[in-house]
């Protein structure tokens, strides 16, 4: 992967975890937050994050457009959780925005909306903490 331009797109997500691992594999990350740096990567990454407020930034700035547009020249693009979400064709109970690139069916978690999402500590008889 060295010498790899890696994309990034930094609307929302865990953008900041997926830019560390591609230093750490030698490629040159690039923080993908308009159109006109597509045209500088070889390859973009989707990140996690709440995939319904990525796809309506991405169709607020046009890049979703511009997205489809690179994928049809042949760039690579792989998607993570949220990304892999704005990548199907179709989300099952959903009409939110998407790339519709990859074809697949998925269904959101059953976790709610990101909002609702949460970390605790839990202890667990005869685990621990």
């Amino acid at each position: 992967m060295a010498g790899k331009r890696i994309g990034i797109l930094a609307m929302q997500g865990a953008f900041v975890e997926h830019q560390e691992v591609i230093k750490k594999c030698g490629a040159q990350p690039i923080l993908v937050r308009n159109s006109n740096e597509l045209m500088e990567i070889d390859g973009l990454i989707i990140p996690g994050g709440e995939s319904t407020s990525i796809g309506i930034l991405m169709s607020a700035f046009s890049i979703d457009t511009a997205i489809k547009e690179q994928a049809k020249k042949g760039l690579p693009i792989w998607g993570t959780c949220a990304g892999m979400i704005l990548l199907a064709k179709d989300i099952i109970g959903s009409d939110q925005p998407r790339l519709g690139l990859m074809n697949i069916v998925v269904k959101r978690n059953a976790f709610g909306r990101q909002v609702e999402s949460f970390e605790t500590e839990l202890n667990i008889a005869g685990l621990g903490n």
